[in-house]
């Protein structure tokens, strides 16, 4: 392999781009470049070069996530990753790393995150695993607790696209304390139908409630003991604890539905504290968004924090070296600036990554050796201010 060049792409390109990508996850029949070209057109699309011929790819698009402290801040959705095969484990992949992160630094972007297809791939460019997903199950008409509040109101069946307006604003609203939660506008609504072409899942429906919403979609089927209809939620929002359990019951007790999943809920899913017997709940734990501070000072001046704290931090980051070396952290102020005082944290940029948005304490993290105390005291100092009061979650894929 010559030397590689990885840059951005124009709409010329975008075909191979395509191509690249359905080829290194071994969906490239016609149908499936038919599906995946107009997702391509939605994304900053980069390609890596081994002379003329494309073998390497990816994107990014821009949105905003929610950060500790009620705050949003700029974020890239980085997708559609992949690698030609045959020119696997031969610096592809760092060659794209390179050019978008190079790119979302000089664009202002303090934070890449993105959905890793194997666990031991991303951290090695500064990705932590910042946010959790509870893979969950609940069996149809399951009972709640008696004293469980319910919101008396109708849940309504409506056509999603007539919602979104009212869909959009209670989103943003729940939004605000849920870390790691996009935004959602005319654009996710634009990915999320390529997204359901691409897949050929059954189509969203929508219930909606005066506090609230729910978006499912439901596969039919039929057993020689009747239907076994299973019902996929893919986002419940809810202004209050009683609009929450009115729609998780309007889901619940669908007649043909025998079993109720929900891939992307978030660990502290209430709906699991509501249940008369909270064993009914199957729940399989499994990583969920990678996070990526590009830029560390205006990344750490992004988010609120929940105690005062005032730690010089020893960041340790090879791969985007403007981001190694010393900062102190003041939350009070909410800054972090060079410093050559002596450090009291030592830590890689994953980890950092992997703490900022409280899905992991940096007590953890220095229990499994990957935090370092130089100074008595910083790290629950540390520790504690970065903790979130919300497990941090991500109802969207990308």
């Amino acid at each position: 392999m010559g030397n590689l060049e990885a840059r951005r792409l124009d709409d010329s390109e975008h075909d191979e781009f395509t191509s690249v990508f359905a080829a290194a996850f071994l969906e490239d029949s016609e149908a499936d470049l038919a599906r995946l070209r107009p997702i391509v057109s939605h994304v900053v699309a980069l390609g890596v070069f081994d002379g003329a011929e494309m073998v390497g790819c990816g994107g990014h698009y821009p949105t905003y996530m929610s950060v500790p402290g009620r705050r949003s801040c700029p974020v890239a959705g980085v997708t559609l990753v992949g690698v030609k095969p045959g020119h696997r484990r031969r610096g592809v992949l760092t060659s794209l790393m390179r050019a978008q992160l190079d790119d979302l630094r000089e664009s202002d972007v303090p934070l890449a995150a993105l959905y890793a297809s194997e666990g031991a791939i991303y951290g090695r460019f500064g990705y932590g695993m910042a946010s959790f997903e509870n893979h969950l199950s609940l069996p149809g008409r399951v009972a709640f607790r008696g004293d469980v509040e319910v919101d008396e109101r109708p849940v309504r069946e409506v056509d999603l696209d007539e919602a979104l307006p009212a869909i959009f604003a209670q989103h943003a609203r729940a939004a605000a304390s849920r870390p790691g939660w996009i935004g959602r506008d005319s654009a996710w609504r634009a990915r999320e139908r390529m997204r359901q072409a691409r897949t050929g899942r059954p189509p969203y429906r929508c219930a909606v409630h005066d506090g609230g919403h729910a978006i499912y979609r439901v596969t039919p089927d039929w057993t020689e003991r009747g239907p076994d209809y299973r019902m996929e939620v893919v986002s419940l929002v809810a202004d209050d604890p009683a609009c929450y359990a009115a729609l998780c019951r309007h889901l619940l007790d669908f007649d043909l539905v025998s079993e109720v999943t929900w891939r992307k809920a978030a660990i502290d899913e209430p709906v699991v504290r509501m249940l008369a017997d909270p064993r009914a709940a199957a729940q399989r734990v499994v990583d969920g968004l990678w996070l990526r501070l590009v830029d560390v000072p205006a990344a750490l001046a992004a988010r609120e924090y929940l105690a005062h704290a005032d730690v010089v931090l020893e960041v340790r980051d090879a791969f985007c070296p403007w981001n190694d070396g010393r900062w102190r952290l003041r939350t009070r102020d909410g800054t972090a600036e060079r410093t050559s005082d002596p450090a009291q944290l030592a830590l890689d940029a994953a980890d950092l990554a992997a703490a900022y948005l409280g899905g992991s304490t940096l007590h953890e993290l220095a229990a499994a050796g990957r935090v370092r105390e130089l100074e008595p005291g910083a790290l629950t100092a540390a520790s504690r201010a970065l903790a979130g009061d919300r497990a941090p979650s991500c109802p969207d894929a990308f």
